[in-house]
């Protein structure tokens, strides 16, 4: 699908001198757009700012580039623009940075969400914080998500871990990303328990997770991409020998994946409560048809999932964007 008129989009992103061009998603999302003659810009949460009640950004335009297929290539081609641009001005704005959530960047995007389409969601971003998220589905048993404890409080941390009748539990913090800070505490070693625990409560705020042990998981979880409600692709990440995590980025590697019937049936699940709360695009890590996290702010997988299957999941993505910033222009003409 091609508009008639190019689209005006901003991605505000990690800082494009630290993208990983070989493997980044944003990246081939990016890429598409420019494909077909969208003008691209580019900025950091931290360029955003008010004036005057209006939200201006400190954006990279895209200019110039190589035209290749080869994403390493048209990375290094790439030249830019640097403008202050009203971002009332863009059609789009992309909010793909990694975690946590910068929440003052929110506020200065509620000025404009009534008059640009923001994927995803404002409110939908707030309501879901990661691993928070996985506690609000709403299902008959519990098939889809593993016991889960969220608190601040060591000692009640630390009755949980001594109540419960599992060998082994995973700890990790409430903002972590990408496999960052998560760990297997094993009940037998209580000695430990208290230094993990000051360790990774050290300040008030220090929010942790506290989860059941899913059986299989040294052999790895799967990464389900969610476009509209739908999955789009998944891949199965391997952790690395020696390692618990199966994140790309601590080490695990990739493989096809073709999705179970229980999957099939979380997809479904949580497919319509992500649409009704604006979070189109969504990255689901799963253990053993399990749901442990939803990704919000950044899922990748866009560029390994396209080599294991030999697709361009990116090709989607923006069709996708492409309809509803027509159907939401659309909306609010006849408001």
């Amino acid at each position: 699908m091609t508009n008639s008129a190019p689209n005006k989009i901003c991605f505000i992103m990690d800082f494009w001198e630290e993208i990983k061009a070989d493997s980044d998603s944003t990246l081939r999302i990016i890429h598409e757009h420019v494909k077909r003659g969208h003008e691209v810009f580019i900025t950091h949460a931290t360029h955003v700012s008010v004036k005057d009640s209006q939200v201006y950004a400190r954006c990279k335009k895209i200019i110039s580039y190589k035209s290749t297929s080869v994403y390493t290539s048209f990375y290094k081609s790439v030249k830019f623009y640097s403008q202050w641009i009203s971002m009332m001005d863009f059609d789009c704005i992309f909010l793909c940075s990694n975690p946590p959530l910068d929440n003052n960047l929110l506020y200065f995007l509620d000025y404009i969400k009534h008059d640009v389409f923001i994927m995803n969601n404002l409110r939908g971003l707030r309501s879901a914080s990661n691993k928070l998220y996985v506690s609000s589905l709403e299902a008959e048993d519990d098939r889809f998500t593993p016991y889960t404890h969220v608190s601040r409080d060591k000692e009640y941390i630390k009755s949980v871990i001594k109540e419960s009748e599992e060998e082994s539990m995973v700890l990790k913090p409430l903002d972590g990303y990408g496999g960052k800070g998560v760990i297997v505490i094993e009940k037998a070693a209580k000695k430990n328990i208290n230094s993990l625990l000051d360790f990774y409560m050290d300040k008030a705020d220090n929010y942790v997770i506290l989860q059941e042990y899913l059986k299989g998981a040294e052999n790895g979880d799967v990464r389900i991409l969610m476009l509209n409600g739908k999955p789009i692709g998944a891949m199965k990440r391997i952790p690395a020998k020696g390692e618990a995590r199966s994140n790309i980025h601590a080490g695990g590697k990739e493989e096809k994946h073709k999705l179970t019937q229980q999957e099939k049936e979380l997809c479904k699940l949580i497919g319509p409560k992500l649409v009704e709360d604006g979070l189109y695009f969504v990255g689901l890590d799963v253990i053993n048809g399990k749901l442990l996290e939803v990704n919000v702010c950044s899922p990748g997988g866009v560029s390994r999932i396209n080599k294991l299957n030999a697709t361009k999941t990116q090709v989607k993505i923006v069709d996708f964007i492409e309809k509803r910033i027509e159907s939401f222009e659309l909306e609010r003409n006849t408001i």
